[in-house]
């Protein structure tokens, strides 16, 4: 769906960033999750590299994106954000109290249990690269991370999605598994590396990118969700 100046919904999102964190922003999650849906929304913008007006900090304390405002109700950080438009559609989250504890539970393991760790990857060969002590760091940071993602496959097993059908869990892991292939390939993982050209195949994970970059440069680079 594209973005529609009319809707209810507002997603705060960056009007700029490095070129290396486009299409990486964390609002992405929150598009792909309204795109899924079919869910209208509008887009409010500030600058990644500027300070942030009082106005947005009331938003976002921590003067981050996303935030989003629907209707009286005002959230930030993108798990909370997820959890509210999972309920707001059943091809986001089911209604019934067994797939809405799953779906929850993977959610928030993608947070607590993949991507805080994950996370260091991005510092150690991005942030801190040529630091020496990098060096040191690095191999075993890579074996800890293998054995979490051995955890999440062995989890996965057979099942195309981490419930079995694709939730707002999906667009989360999913989204934290990319930022991981950046720095250290799946490709060790053959079940986790399915798993993530699935879900990046979706017709809305690419809309969701695009609408990321029309709010930077244009449409995103032919290829580049691939």
């Amino acid at each position: 769906m594209p973005i529609d100046p009319n809707a209810d919904i507002t997603l705060f999102a960056f009007s700029w960033v490095p070129e290396l964190a486009r299409g990486y922003v964390r609002d992405h999650r929150a598009r792909w999750a309204m795109e899924e849906a079919g869910i209208g929304y509008k887009t409010k913008l500030v600058h990644a590299a500027e300070e942030k007006p009082e106005w947005y900090l009331a938003e976002q304390p921590f003067g981050q994106v996303p935030a989003l405002v629907d209707g009286d109700v005002h959230l930030f950080e993108s798990g909370a954000i997820l959890l509210h438009l999972g309920q707001k559609s059943e091809s986001l989250m089911p209604t019934d109290a067994r797939g809405r504890a799953a779906t929850q539970s993977w959610l928030f393991s993608a947070l607590n249990s993949i991507e805080q760790y994950t996370l260091e990857l991005f510092f150690l060969h991005v942030v801190f690269a040529e630091e020496e002590w990098t060096k040191l760091r690095i191999p075993s940071a890579h074996d800890f991370i293998r054995r979490r993602l051995g955890q999440l496959s062995d989890a996965l097993g057979d099942k195309d999605y981490l419930i079995g059908r694709f939730t707002v869990a999906d667009i989360m892991m999913a989204t934290v598994l990319r930022d991981v292939d950046r720095q250290m390939p799946l490709t060790n993982l053959p079940a986790l590396d399915a798993y993530l050209k699935r879900c990046l195949a979706r017709p809305a994970f690419q809309r969701a990118i695009d609408a990321q970059f029309a709010d930077f440069t244009g449409k995103a680079p032919e290829g580049f969700a691939a």
